[in-house]
């Protein structure tokens, strides 16, 4: 019997994408190759996306990643690119650092990754230089978004903020409306289109549609983390039908 891998999610409350993109993508990787995965998660509070609620319930990620280490789960995916982003330039190195110590201290030491600085790290393996970023944000959380990004070295040619301030509803928003929102940027130079910088907006039905329509590769906030869960587990990072970060292109 193989022993599957366990996957920890630390999930804002009223997150209902994390826990079924992810998934969607670790259970696919399961046709084409051995490893099983079972998938855990804790919930920290947050119903409206600002940046005082946002800021509350990162406060709560270090009882997560404790009680998800009692599960003895082998990596953690913190599932709120904005909740980093909006803490300050470079925060998610400091989280990262002190959510994996918090598991450590409790036993069950595992690594934490951040959706966000999943992001950050897969368009430098991708080697972007310039991106498209859209995401659900108000415009002033995305600013701050594209300054975080623009702060790790890569130059935001374009991004859109669709301005969906209730949680719910971004997971709600149809992702058949993205390719039609891609159409109307600016991707000249662009290396890498971000086509969701955010874990709750769905994204993943039409990656392959936005490739095929722009000629150049989507990332997603979900599919960075997939990726970077994949790589800290010692795994081949590859899964059908996830885009270009994803089709064993850059390992």
């Amino acid at each position: 019997m193989i022993k599957p891998y366990r996957i920890g999610q630390i999930v804002p409350s009223s997150n209902t994408t994390m826990e079924t993109e992810i998934p969607a993508m670790l259970t696919a990787r399961q046709l084409i190759r051995p490893e099983r995965f079972t998938f855990h998660s804790s919930r920290m509070r947050m119903k409206q996306v600002r940046k005082e609620e946002l800021a509350a319930m990162d406060g709560e990620s270090d009882r997560c990643a404790i009680e998800l280490s009692d599960a003895r789960v082998d990596v953690l995916g913190y599932a709120c690119l904005v909740a980093i982003m909006a803490m300050g330039l470079g925060y998610h190195r400091q989280s990262e650092k002190r959510l994996t110590r918090a598991t450590a201290e409790n036993d069950g030491n595992a690594p934490v990754i951040t959706s966000a600085g999943a992001l950050i790290d897969a368009l430098k393996v991708m080697g972007a230089k310039k991106i498209a970023i859209v995401a659900p944000y108000m415009k002033p959380l995305t600013e701050l978004v594209v300054d975080y990004i623009r702060e790790e070295g890569f130059e935001v040619v374009d991004w859109r903020a669709l301005e969906i301030p209730d949680n719910l509803q971004v997971a709600r928003h149809d992702p058949a409306n993205l390719p039609g929102i891609v159409s109307g940027m600016n991707l000249e130079g662009v290396d890498v289109i971000v086509l969701s910088a955010c874990v709750q907006m769905q994204s993943l039905p039409v990656v392959p549609q936005v490739e095929a329509q722009t000629g150049k590769p989507v990332l997603t906030a979900a599919i960075a983390t997939t990726y970077a869960m994949l790589k800290a587990l010692n795994l081949e990072p590859i899964v059908p039908g996830a885009g270009a970060l994803l089709s064993g292109a850059y390992q």
